[in-house]
């Protein structure tokens, strides 16, 4: 079947430094970024690609952590998140199952307490290093007020399966569709993409979100690549492994030039990707 898939912004943020992240606009605006997720109408029920911020997010800002709201300056709006959204829908919050996760990170996984009843779905060293928060910055991106709930984790590791050349692991073995979590280490140890195979929807084979592999659209241009400068400096700060990031990067780069017609690349964080599917 062909799947029907929601392309959602779950927490729109405006940091400073329009020039820089944006690309135009002066160095002093507002700049925007999204949190692109999807929701996905499957034969199994409704499964969540990231949750970006959640209900209780919007609620009490304090537990983003002041070094989050301070840079990223989030709007935190109720209309903006997946549960929100999933209702306006006119689904229920128990009817999303499955919950497919890029990464940990609290701009990805805020809205986990929305939807307690859902599996949720993640590259096991992404876990580990979630659970553990073994550095300063891992404490700081990571929070366990997120997974306080105790989400039905199911732990996910490679099992030399391929996708296009890279690694895959399918994030939902017993149904029939296919949608895949593809390891794209080094902005977290545990980042992955999350491939679905879209049969058709929004005029591609497949879709590829990136997460946080790479943050502006220009990144994957085949023709010619480009990062402003501001969210060339961001991955830097962020990542935490620098040497497989930009591998990762590479390798998408390259499968937007191989295979552009068949597999549509988007990022977490970039608005006129989030557009594209408007």
């Amino acid at each position: 079947m062909t799947l029907k898939i929601h392309h959602l912004n779950c927490g729109s943020m405006c940091p400073i430094g329009k020039r820089l992240i944006n690309g135009h606009g002066g160095l002093f605006e507002p700049a925007d970024m999204c949190c692109h997720c999807l929701l996905i109408e499957s034969a199994d029920g409704l499964v969540l690609v990231d949750t970006g911020l959640g209900s209780a997010d919007v609620g009490n800002p304090a537990q983003l952590g002041r070094a989050f709201t301070m840079v990223t300056r989030p709007k935190l709006l109720l209309e903006e998140t997946a549960l929100h959204q999933v209702r306006a829908l006119g689904f229920k919050p128990g009817d999303v199952r499955h919950i497919v996760l890029t990464h940990l990170d609290l701009d990805h996984a805020g809205g986990l307490p929305d939807f307690p009843d859902a599996q949720v779905h993640i590259f096991k060293p992404e876990h580990h290093a979630a659970m553990e928060r073994p550095t300063l910055g891992e404490k700081a991106r990571y929070r366990p007020v997120h997974f306080a709930h105790r989400p039905r984790w199911v732990l996910h590791e490679t099992a030399g399966e391929h996708w296009n050349g890279f690694d895959s692991i399918r994030a939902l073995p017993g149904s029939g569709d296919e949608i895949l979590l593809v390891p794209l280490t080094g902005h977290t140890r545990g980042h992955c993409g999350v491939a679905v195979n879209a049969d058709g929807a929004d005029g591609a084979g497949w879709l590829m979100h990136c997460g946080d592999a790479y943050f502006y659209h220009d990144e994957v241009n085949p023709q010619q690549p480009y990062c402003t400068p501001g969210l060339r400096l961001f991955q830097n700060l962020v990542q935490i492994d620098g040497t497989q990031r930009r591998a990762n990067q590479a390798r998408l780069l390259q499968l937007a030039r191989s295979h552009g017609g068949e597999v549509s690349l988007f990022c977490a964080h970039d608005p006129v990707e989030l557009a594209r599917y408007g």
